[in-house]
Protein backbone atom coordinates (compact mmCIF):
# COMPACT_ATOMS: atom_id res chain seq x y z
CA UNK A 1 0.00 0.00 0.00
CA UNK A 2 2.04 2.98 1.03
CA UNK A 3 4.96 3.29 -1.48
CA UNK A 4 8.15 5.50 0.31
CA UNK A 5 5.25 8.26 1.55
CA UNK A 6 5.87 8.06 5.69
CA UNK A 7 9.31 10.02 5.01
CA UNK A 8 7.63 12.82 4.14
CA UNK A 9 4.03 12.24 5.58
CA UNK A 10 4.63 11.10 8.77
CA UNK A 11 6.95 13.98 10.66
CA UNK A 12 7.20 13.75 14.19
CA UNK A 13 3.72 15.29 14.98
CA UNK A 14 2.02 13.02 13.22
CA UNK A 15 3.89 9.96 14.60
CA UNK A 16 3.00 11.26 17.96
CA UNK A 17 -0.76 11.50 17.25
CA UNK A 18 -0.61 8.22 15.61
CA UNK A 19 0.73 7.06 18.44
CA UNK A 20 -1.94 9.13 20.79
CA UNK A 21 -4.88 7.75 18.86
CA UNK A 22 -3.71 4.11 18.32
CA UNK A 23 -2.28 4.19 14.82
CA UNK A 24 1.21 3.95 15.47
CA UNK A 25 2.46 0.54 15.02
CA UNK A 26 0.47 -0.51 12.29
CA UNK A 27 2.52 2.53 10.45
CA UNK A 28 5.63 1.47 11.60
CA UNK A 29 5.09 -1.30 9.94
CA UNK A 30 4.53 0.10 6.70
CA UNK A 31 7.38 2.22 6.85
CA UNK A 32 9.65 -1.01 6.86
CA UNK A 33 8.43 -2.03 3.20
CA UNK A 34 8.56 1.26 1.45
CA UNK A 35 9.02 1.77 -1.85
CA UNK A 36 8.83 4.44 -4.36
CA UNK A 37 9.34 3.38 -7.78
CA UNK A 38 5.63 3.07 -10.07
CA UNK A 39 4.69 0.09 -11.61
CA UNK A 40 2.17 -1.37 -14.16
CA UNK A 41 -0.92 -0.22 -12.13
CA UNK A 42 0.20 3.02 -11.58
CA UNK A 43 1.40 3.70 -14.82
CA UNK A 44 -1.96 2.88 -16.55
CA UNK A 45 -4.04 5.18 -13.75
CA UNK A 46 -1.94 8.16 -15.12
CA UNK A 47 -1.97 6.99 -18.50
CA UNK A 48 -6.17 7.38 -18.35
CA UNK A 49 -5.95 10.76 -16.37
CA UNK A 50 -7.14 13.94 -18.04
CA UNK A 51 -6.88 16.20 -15.48
CA UNK A 52 -4.56 16.15 -12.15
CA UNK A 53 -4.14 18.15 -8.61
CA UNK A 54 -1.19 19.53 -8.03
CA UNK A 55 0.21 21.75 -4.87
CA UNK A 56 3.48 23.45 -5.25
CA UNK A 57 4.72 26.05 -2.05
CA UNK A 58 5.55 29.57 -2.35
CA UNK A 59 8.73 31.48 -0.94
CA UNK A 60 6.49 33.08 1.96
CA UNK A 61 5.24 29.46 2.63
CA UNK A 62 1.70 29.10 1.73
CA UNK A 63 0.75 26.62 -0.46
CA UNK A 64 -1.17 26.82 -3.57
CA UNK A 65 -3.14 24.26 -5.58
CA UNK A 66 -4.11 24.02 -9.10
CA UNK A 67 -5.78 21.77 -11.70
CA UNK A 68 -3.91 20.53 -14.46
CA UNK A 69 -6.22 19.35 -17.29
CA UNK A 70 -6.00 18.16 -20.91
CA UNK A 71 -5.76 14.98 -23.27
CA UNK A 72 -6.22 11.75 -21.78
CA UNK A 73 -2.60 10.91 -21.01
CA UNK A 74 -0.89 14.43 -21.19
CA UNK A 75 0.68 13.70 -18.03
CA UNK A 76 3.94 11.19 -19.29
CA UNK A 77 5.59 9.14 -17.41
CA UNK A 78 9.61 9.13 -18.98
CA UNK A 79 10.70 6.74 -16.43
CA UNK A 80 9.27 4.69 -13.48
CA UNK A 81 10.63 7.92 -11.03
CA UNK A 82 9.91 10.58 -13.89
CA UNK A 83 6.78 12.21 -14.72
CA UNK A 84 6.60 15.09 -17.62
CA UNK A 85 4.07 17.59 -18.93
CA UNK A 86 4.10 20.20 -21.37
CA UNK A 87 2.34 23.54 -19.68
CA UNK A 88 0.87 25.74 -22.17
CA UNK A 89 0.25 29.40 -22.23
CA UNK A 90 -2.14 30.17 -20.35
CA UNK A 91 -3.42 33.57 -18.08
CA UNK A 92 0.44 34.41 -17.42
CA UNK A 93 0.32 34.10 -13.25
CA UNK A 94 3.10 31.77 -13.37
CA UNK A 95 2.64 31.02 -9.53
CA UNK A 96 3.12 27.07 -9.65
CA UNK A 97 6.14 27.63 -11.81
CA UNK A 98 7.60 30.44 -9.63
CA UNK A 99 6.99 28.48 -6.77
CA UNK A 100 8.54 25.17 -8.33
CA UNK A 101 11.47 27.97 -9.18
CA UNK A 102 11.68 28.33 -5.04
CA UNK A 103 10.63 25.55 -3.68
CA UNK A 104 10.59 22.24 -5.97
CA UNK A 105 8.62 20.54 -3.37
CA UNK A 106 5.19 19.61 -5.16
CA UNK A 107 2.18 16.88 -4.42
CA UNK A 108 0.08 15.56 -6.95
CA UNK A 109 -3.71 14.07 -6.55
CA UNK A 110 -4.75 11.97 -9.52
CA UNK A 111 -8.75 10.79 -9.20
CA UNK A 112 -10.81 8.78 -11.14
CA UNK A 113 -14.35 9.33 -9.81
CA UNK A 114 -16.04 6.45 -12.13
CA UNK A 115 -14.23 4.06 -10.24
CA UNK A 116 -13.30 5.55 -6.58
CA UNK A 117 -10.15 5.72 -7.33
CA UNK A 118 -7.16 8.24 -6.00
CA UNK A 119 -3.31 8.05 -5.97
CA UNK A 120 -1.12 10.67 -4.64
CA UNK A 121 2.50 11.23 -5.21
CA UNK A 122 5.23 13.61 -3.99
CA UNK A 123 7.31 14.62 -6.35
CA UNK A 124 10.12 16.76 -6.48
CA UNK A 125 9.74 19.82 -9.64
CA UNK A 126 11.93 21.08 -12.26
CA UNK A 127 10.87 23.65 -14.78
CA UNK A 128 12.71 23.74 -17.97
CA UNK A 129 13.11 25.89 -21.19
CA UNK A 130 11.32 23.48 -24.12
CA UNK A 131 13.75 25.42 -26.66
CA UNK A 132 16.23 23.38 -24.61
CA UNK A 133 14.88 20.32 -24.41
CA UNK A 134 13.33 19.59 -28.17
CA UNK A 135 13.78 15.77 -27.91
CA UNK A 136 11.45 15.95 -24.68
CA UNK A 137 9.25 18.44 -26.13
CA UNK A 138 8.52 16.07 -28.96
CA UNK A 139 7.34 13.84 -26.05
CA UNK A 140 4.98 15.69 -24.66
CA UNK A 141 3.67 18.21 -27.88
CA UNK A 142 0.19 17.87 -28.70
CA UNK A 143 -0.43 18.87 -32.40
CA UNK A 144 -3.92 18.61 -31.92
CA UNK A 145 -3.36 21.67 -29.67
CA UNK A 146 -2.72 24.52 -30.84
CA UNK A 147 -0.92 26.67 -28.23
CA UNK A 148 2.41 27.72 -27.77
CA UNK A 149 4.53 25.56 -24.89
CA UNK A 150 5.92 27.66 -22.56
CA UNK A 151 7.72 25.26 -20.22
CA UNK A 152 8.13 21.51 -19.83
CA UNK A 153 7.54 20.11 -15.93
CA UNK A 154 9.38 17.80 -14.50
CA UNK A 155 8.51 15.19 -11.74
CA UNK A 156 10.59 13.46 -9.82
CA UNK A 157 8.12 10.87 -7.87
CA UNK A 158 9.47 10.41 -4.24
CA UNK A 159 6.56 8.62 -2.93
CA UNK A 160 3.15 7.98 -3.73
CA UNK A 161 0.00 6.00 -1.98
CA UNK A 162 -3.16 4.55 -3.16
CA UNK A 163 -6.11 6.61 -0.65
CA UNK A 164 -9.21 4.77 0.51
CA UNK A 165 -12.53 5.57 -2.00
CA UNK A 166 -14.29 6.31 1.09
CA UNK A 167 -15.90 9.33 0.85
CA UNK A 168 -15.16 9.68 -3.44
CA UNK A 169 -19.07 10.05 -5.11
CA UNK A 170 -18.93 8.22 -8.70
CA UNK A 171 -18.73 11.31 -11.74
CA UNK A 172 -18.85 10.79 -14.94
CA UNK A 173 -17.70 11.51 -18.06
CA UNK A 174 -19.99 11.99 -21.01
CA UNK A 175 -18.01 9.70 -23.06
CA UNK A 176 -18.05 6.94 -19.86
CA UNK A 177 -22.14 8.07 -19.37
CA UNK A 178 -22.87 7.10 -23.37
CA UNK A 179 -20.36 3.74 -22.84
CA UNK A 180 -22.72 3.02 -19.51
CA UNK A 181 -26.10 3.54 -21.73
CA UNK A 182 -24.91 1.28 -24.48
CA UNK A 183 -24.14 -1.66 -21.52
CA UNK A 184 -26.91 -0.90 -19.75
CA UNK A 185 -30.07 0.46 -21.54
CA UNK A 186 -32.21 0.46 -19.00
CA UNK A 187 -29.74 3.29 -17.12
CA UNK A 188 -31.99 5.72 -19.30
CA UNK A 189 -35.51 4.45 -17.47
CA UNK A 190 -34.22 4.51 -14.25
CA UNK A 191 -32.82 7.84 -14.35
CA UNK A 192 -36.01 9.84 -15.92
CA UNK A 193 -37.95 7.94 -13.48
CA UNK A 194 -35.79 9.28 -10.53
CA UNK A 195 -36.68 13.03 -12.21
CA UNK A 196 -39.95 12.47 -12.27
CA UNK A 197 -40.56 11.30 -8.86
Amino acid sequence: MAQNFTKFAFTDSVKSRQEKFGSRLSYERMEAHDKYRIFHREIQFIANRDGFYMSSVGENGWPYVQFRGGPKGFLKVIDSETLAYADFQGNKQYISTSNMDSNNKAMLILLDYATRTRLKIWAESEVLDPDENPELLEKLSDPSYNAKVEHIIILKIKGFDWNCPQHITPKFTIEEMKELVKQYPELIKEFTMSDEE
